[in-house]
C-alpha cells in the first residue's frame, strides 16, 4: 500500500465545509451550504444543498448554481420555499427559491444590500436587516424613488456618479464616533436598520418598509408569533458605544417607528428568542462593567418585562445558540467544556441542563424541527464540519455527508493526543499533542507551541480555526503542543477571570510548564523549538520571548504589543478600560509593566512579525512598535504584511494569503528548527 501524504498549506483548496443546516418545519428536508475554495479565483464559493431525510436511499443535490456566493437558506414556514442571501447580482441580496426547484428570484433590491432574511410565524412576511444612512432614510420616509435606468449604459453611469459621490464625501474623512473603523474598513454614515416585506403566497414580493430610525444599529432578528412586533438588540450608548451595552428591544411591525427596550440598564444581552407562545425570552447577559471575561449566563424573562432567571448556572459554561422547543417548555443551546463543543437542553421553568449531543467534537451550529429532529454540523479530530441528523434526545445519529472522505483516504491526518499537567501553583492544565505521522524510530522531533488568542477561547482537538495549521505542521514533520491556560473558556467562571490585571505572567507559566511535561516525554528535541500565536496569543508570543529564551525562534500574529497606544487604535478601547481597571492615559506605569514592548530588550529569539494592512482589531501599529525597536537594537527580526485583510485572515482572509502564510510560516520555522537549523550563539 502506498504511504498517505503529508498535508501541506495547498490541501485548503482540497478541504469542502458544511455551514448553517436548516431543518424544514416539518423535519423532511434539511438546507445547508457547502463551502469551498477557489484557487483560481483566490475566493471562496458557496452553494446551498438539500438532502431529503424522509428517503435513506436520498443522497444530498446541489440545490443552487451559477453564483459564487448563496449562502443563509431560511424555510418559509409552510415548507414550500426558501429565502436566502446570494451576492450574485453584486451586493448581497434576498432571493427566493421553490421547494420544487427552478429559477431563483430576488425579493430585495436594496442600494446598500439585504441580508439576514427572517420569516414571521404565519409565513406572510419576511425581515431583514440593510444599511441606510439619514438622507436615505429621509427619501424611503417621503416616498422618494430614482427613477429606472433607461438602458444598461444608463444603469452602469449611475454606478459609476454613486461611487465617485460614496468616495469624495469622505475625502477628508470627519470622524467624530468612537469606534470609528472596524473589520478591515472605516464607518461610513449608515447603520443597520430593520425592514419588513410582505411575500406573497406565489413568492412575489411587495415593497418593503423599515421598522427602525435614528443613527443606531439593530443586530438580530426574532419574530414574536403574532407577527405584531419583533424582537432586536440596540445599544444602550450608540453615540459612543455602538458593540456595547446591548439590551433587547421590541418593535412594532405596523405604526410609527417605535421601540421599547425590555429590560433595565446595568447588563448587556445578546442572543435574545422570544419562545414560540410569545411568553418568554430567552438571552445571555453579562454585567455591562464586568471583565470580558466575565462568563455569559444564560437567563429567562418573560416576553414584556419583568424578573430574570439565570438557568442552568451549575453548568458554569458559556451558553449559545439558544432554540426553543416547539412547545416552549424546553430551550436547547451550545456550550463550551473542556475542549469539546457539546449541545444541551434545560427546562424553562428551571432544573439542571443535559447534555443532548456530546463527544470529541465541536458543534458550530445547529437546527431543531418542530418535531424535535436535529441537524447540526460538527467539527471533529479528523477534520472539517459535516452534517449530523439524529432526535430530539440525541439518539439515532446519522451522518447525512462525508465531504473529505477522499481527500482523508489519501492524506496523513496526525492523531491529537490529550495531555494533562499541573502549572507551578498546582492548577491543573488540558492540552494536546500531536506527532509528525512519518518520523525516524527514536528520533527526537522539533516542536511548535501553538497558542490561542482571545484571552477567552477555548482549543480542543477540533478546533476548526487552526487545525489545517496544526496538521501542517505535523506533516511538515513538528510535534504540535498547545493549551487552555487560565483565562480560556470552558473550565468554569473562576478559571476565565484569573488573568484580570494580569495577562502575561501566570499564563506563561501555565504554558511553558506544558512545554516542559511535553519534553519530559522524550520525543521532542529541546533545543529545536519554535512558539507562535495570534491576537492576544500574539501578545504572549512576545511576552514570552521577552522574559524566557528556550525557543529557537517565533512567529508572532497580529498582536498587540503596547497596552497605551492599543487604547487609541483599536475598534476595541474597552478591552483596556475593563480588563485592566483604567483608560490607556491612567495608570501609564501599570499598563506598560503589563506590555510585551516594555521588555524589547530582553528579546533575543529571530521573530517574524505578522500583520495585516487593515486589521483595526489589533492595528498594525503594534506590530510597527515592535519592528522598529528589535531593528534598532539589531536583532533578527522581520515584518510581515499582508494588504487587503484584517484580523480574521487566518480563518477567512483570501485563500492565496492563508496558503502564503502557512508557507512562509513552515519555512522559518525550518531555518531555526530543521534538520540543519541555524544555532543562536
Amino acid at each position: 500500500m502506498p504511504s498517505k501524504k503529508p498535508i501541506t498549506p495547498d490541501d485548503l483548496y482540497q478541504l469542502k465545509h458544511v455551514e448553517d443546516p436548516q431543518l424544514s418545519p416539518d423535519g423532511r428536508w434539511v438546507a445547508y451550504v457547502v463551502r469551498t475554495q477557489a484557487k483560481l479565483d483566490n475566493a471562496y464559493e458557496r452553494h446551498i444543498w438539500l438532502l431529503d431525510l424522509a428517503d435513506r436511499a436520498a443522497t444530498p443535490r446541489q440545490f443552487t448554481f451559477g453564483a459564487k456566493s448563496d449562502l443563509a437558506p431560511r424555510w418559509r414556514p409552510d415548507g414550500t420555499a426558501l429565502a436566502f442571501v446570494s451576492l450574485r447580482g453584486g451586493k448581497p441580496q434576498v432571493y427566493y427559491i421553490a421547494l420544487a426547484g427552478g429559477e431563483a428570484w430576488a425579493l430585495t433590491s436594496a442600494a446598500n444590500g439585504a441580508v439576514n432574511p427572517v420569516w414571521s410565524p404565519d409565513g406572510k412576511q419576511l425581515a431583514y436587516l440593510s444599511d441606510v444612512n439619514a438622507d436615505e432614510r429621509q427619501a424611503e420616509d417621503e416616498g422618494k424613488e430614482p427613477p429606472s435606468p433607461s438602458d444598461s449604459l444608463d444603469a452602469r453611469h449611475r454606478g459609476e456618479r454613486q461611487a465617485e459621490d460614496e468616495k469624495r464625501k469622505f475625502d477628508p474623512r470627519v470622524i467624530q464616533k468612537l469606534p470609528y473603523r472596524t473589520g478591515t474598513e472605516y464607518y461610513d454614515d449608515r447603520t443597520t436598520h430593520l425592514y419588513v416585506m410582505s411575500v406573497a403566497a406565489d413568492g412575489k414580493g411587495e415593497k418593503a418598509r423599515r421598522l427602525t430610525d435614528g443613527d443606531r444599529d439593530y443586530t438580530h432578528i426574532d419574530w414574536f408569533p403574532d407577527g405584531r412586533a419583533i424582537l432586536s438588540s440596540q445599544s444602550g450608548k450608540p453615540e459612543s458605544d455602538p458593540w456595547f451595552f446591548q439590551r433587547p428591544v421590541r418593535i412594532p411591525t405596523s405604526g410609527a417607528h417605535r421601540q421599547t427596550f425590555l429590560t433595565p440598564p446595568g447588563f448587556e444581552y445578546t442572543e435574545a428568542r422570544v419562545s414560540p407562545d410569545g411568553r418568554w425570552i430567552v438571552a445571555n447577559r453579562q454585567s455591562d462593567r464586568a471583565s470580558f471575561g466575565e462568563p455569559l449566563r444564560m437567563v429567562v424573562f418573560p416576553a414584556r418585562g419583568g424578573a430574570v432567571i439565570e438557568r442552568a448556572v451549575e453548568l458554569d459554561r458559556l451558553a449559545g445558540h439558544f432554540t426553543w422547543s416547539a412547545d416552549s417548555q424546553r430551550v436547547f443551546f451550545t456550550a463550551e467544556d473542556r475542549g469539546d463543543t457539546g449541545l444541551y437542553v434545560v427546562d424553562a421553568t428551571g432544573g439542571k441542563a443535559r447534555r443532548v449531543v456530546g463527544g470529541r467534537r465541536v458543534i458550530l451550529n445547529y437546527s431543531l424541527a418542530r418535531t424535535g429532529r436535529i441537524a447540526f454540523v460538527a467539527h471533529t479530530p479528523a477534520g472539517p464540519a459535516d452534517l449530523t441528523i439524529c432526535e430530539a434526545d440525541g439518539k439515532r445519529e446519522r451522518r447525512a455527508t462525508d465531504l473529505n472522505a477522499e481527500w482523508r483516504a489519501e492524506h496523513a491526518v496526525a492523531p491529537i493526543e490529550e495531555v494533562w499537567h499541573a502549572a507551578p501553583d498546582g492548577r491543573r492544565i488540558q492540552g494536546w499533542q500531536l506527532l509528525p505521522p512519518v518520523r525516524e524510530r527514536g528520533a527526537k522531533v522539533p516542536l511548535v507551541l501553538n497558542m490561542h488568542g482571545g484571552p477567552w477561547v477555548m482549543w480542543g482537538p477540533s478546533v476548526p480555526e487552526v487545525w489545517l495549521e496544526m496538521q501542517v505542521l505535523a506533516g511538515a514533520g513538528y510535534a504540535v503542543y498547545y493549551c487552555n491556560p487560565r483565562g480560556s473558556l470552558g473550565y468554569g467562571g473562576e478559571h476565565a477571570l484569573l488573568i484580570h490585571n494580569d495577562w502575561g505572567n501566570h499564563v506563561m507559566h501555565d504554558i511553558l510548564s506544558g512545554v516542559d511535561a511535553i519534553v519530559a516525554r522524550g520525543v521532542v528535541d529541546p533545543k529545536r523549538m519554535a512558539v507562535t500565536g495570534g491576537s492576544y496569543a500574539g501578545y504572549m508570543t512576545a511576552w514570552i520571548i521577552g522574559h524566557d529564551q528556550r525557543f529557537a525562534c517565533a512567529w508572532a500574529q497580529r498582536g498587540l504589543y503596547n497596552l497605551t497606544s492599543f487604547f487609541g487604535t483599536s475598534d476595541i478601547p474597552q478591552l483596556i478600560e475593563r480588563e485592566f481597571d483604567a483608560r490607556g492615559f491612567e495608570d501609564i506605569e501599570r499598563l506598560w509593566e503589563q506590555s510585551p514592548l516594555a521588555y524589547v530588550q530582553d528579546m533575543h529569539t529571530p521573530l517574524v512579525i505578522e500583520h495585516q494592512d487593515n486589521d483595526w482589531r489589533c492595528p498594525p501599529s503594534e506590530g510597527e512598535q515592535l519592528y522598529a525597536a528589535l531593528k534598532r537594537l539589531g536583532r533578527t527580526v522581520t515584518l510581515l504584511r499582508y494588504p487587503r485583510e484584517g484580523h480574521e485572515m487566518t480563518r477567512s482572509g483570501e485563500p492565496g494569503h492563508r496558503v502564503d502564510r502557512l508557507n512562509r510560516m513552515v519555512a522559518w520555522f525550518g531555518i531555526y528548527c530543521g534538520k540543519k537549523a541555524k544555532r543562536r550563539a
